[in-house]
C-alpha cells in the first residue's frame, strides 16, 4: 500500500500540474486526483464531495493533502478533510517542483511526505540573475 495524492486548489491549476507531472514522469507512482474548487463555490457544499475524492486516493497509508494558497477557500476544505478520519497530512503552496518531489519519494510513508514536499518547494526556487 502507498500513500495518496490529493491536490486541492482552485480551478484549474491542480489539474494543470498532475498533467504536466504526468506528462514528465509518464505514470505517477502515487494515486493523485486534483478536486477543483470553484470560486464561487459552497465550501460545506463541496465537503462530500472533496471526502469522495479523498477516500478514492487513499490506499490504506492515508493522504497527503497538497493546498495551493493557505487560508484560502482549498486550504479550509482540506483542514476540514482532515478531522473526517483518514489520515491526513496538508502542506500548502503547491507547485509542480513539490509534486515531482512527492512523486520521486513515493515509497515514503505519510509522516515523512510533508517534509519532502516542502523541499521540492524550497528547493525549486532559484533566483537567476543571468
Amino acid at each position: 500500500m502507498t500513500v495518496g495524492v490529493l491536490l486541492i486548489t482552485h480551478e484549474g491549476i491542480g489539474s494543470a500540474l498532475l498533467a504536466v507531472a504526468t506528462r514528465l514522469l509518464r505514470q505517477l507512482p502515487l494515486h493523485t486526483e486534483a478536486f477543483e474548487v470553484p470560486f464561487d463555490a459552497d465550501p460545506d457544499e463541496l465537503l462530500p464531495l472533496a471526502s469522495a475524492a479523498l477516500r478514492r486516493v487513499d490506499a490504506g497509508q492515508g493522504v497527503l493533502v497538497l493546498t495551493d494558497l493557505y487560508g484560502a477557500t482549498p486550504s479550509n476544505l482540506a483542514s476540514k478533510l482532515a478531522r473526517i478520519g483518514t489520515p491526513v497530512r496538508r502542506v500548502s503552496a503547491v507547485s509542480l517542483p513539490m509534486l515531482l518531489r512527492v512523486m520521486n519519494y513515493s515509497e515514503l510513508e505519510l509522516d515523512e511526505l510533508p517534509a519532502v514536499a516542502a523541499a521540492g518547494a524550497r528547493n525549486g526556487v532559484i533566483h537567476d540573475d543571468a
